[in-house]
């Protein structure tokens, strides 16, 4: 497996957690939507986290889409996952260049600027669950460790990381996130947080060679790491022309007919996955029908 994702819990159940390696996924992103270094970034940090909160769902038809808004350069994110280990998204921005953080690295906070996180989880009810923090430093890991904290009173700690090539390719991508269940000791956090305070990055511990299970042994040392599955993940769109054509019946008759009356085919682009989907006039007449 390229890019894959396991899930564990350690000292007796006291944390769970996940870590996952995303190269190929975010590489394939960044094909689709040909995003600049630090959009690359900040979207690759995102689907990474994404994906392992999709991991998170009870059911197979649950789906949780999480929305980036910001007031930076690149306005804002979208990313969709489901359980089953498949993720998308696409920036509102893809395009935005910007100089190198104080720290010498690409500024996504910057990109991102000041704004919200939303979380939306669509779990088959009437209404889907939102939950809404602010966003606290713009570089993604930050974000959600604050969103789990605050909407869903589980302390956590998210790390996430994306790692570029000279020639603006993916060369790293991953992530994981910790979790303390309510019951954790005091010295089980303890030994967590000084575990953490060693631990460098996600993408240096990757691009020294390390996998998931690795990354979790270095983070979740001395607490007796139990992998309890392992799960591929994978950039997909589950877009089709069937479902664009659902789509446009939904919008009502009167708006297909203005379509109609101007006479020429019309095109329908997907935004997570760059597709086009192109309906006749004679198509867009069977659909009154």
């Amino acid at each position: 497996m390229s890019d894959y994702m396991v899930r564990a819990t350690a000292a007796d159940a006291q944390i769970r957690a996940f870590a996952a390696t995303t190269r190929e996924l975010v590489e394939e992103m960044r094909q689709i939507h040909n995003t600049s270094p630090v959009v690359t970034a900040a979207l690759g940090r995102l689907l990474t986290g994404s994906v392992m909160m999709g991991s998170m769902l009870k059911n197979e038809d649950d789906l949780l889409t999480i929305q980036v808004k910001g007031d930076g350069p690149l306005q804002g994110m979208t990313v969709t996952a489901d359980g089953e280990g498949n993720v998308k998204g696409y920036a509102n921005e893809p395009q935005v260049i910007l100089p190198a953080n104080a720290v010498g690295k690409l500024d996504v906070g910057g990109a991102v600027g000041k704004g919200y996180l939303s979380v939306i989880k669509d779990m088959g009810l009437k209404e889907p669950y939102i939950g809404q923090t602010a966003l606290q430093t713009g570089e993604i890991a930050d974000d959600l460790t604050y969103y789990f904290v605050t909407s869903e009173q589980v302390p956590s700690s998210v790390g996430l990381g994306v790692l570029m090539e000279k020639d603006n390719t993916v060369k790293q991508a991953g992530g994981f996130i910790l979790q303390l269940m309510p019951f954790a000791s005091e010295e089980v956090i303890r030994i967590l947080e000084d575990n953490l305070s060693k631990f460098s990055s996600v993408t240096a511990a990757l691009d020294a060679g390390n996998t998931p299970e690795q990354m979790l042994q270095m983070l979740l040392a001395d607490l007796d790491v139990q992998v309890t599955d392992t799960m591929e993940v994978r950039y997909s769109c589950d877009c089709s022309k069937e479902r664009v054509h659902r789509a446009i019946v939904s919008i009502g008759r009167e708006d297909i007919q203005e379509m109609i009356e101007e006479g020429k085919e019309v095109e329908v682009n997907c935004h997570f996955c760059n597709k086009t989907y192109s309906f006749s006039v004679d198509e867009l007449k069977k659909m009154l029908d």
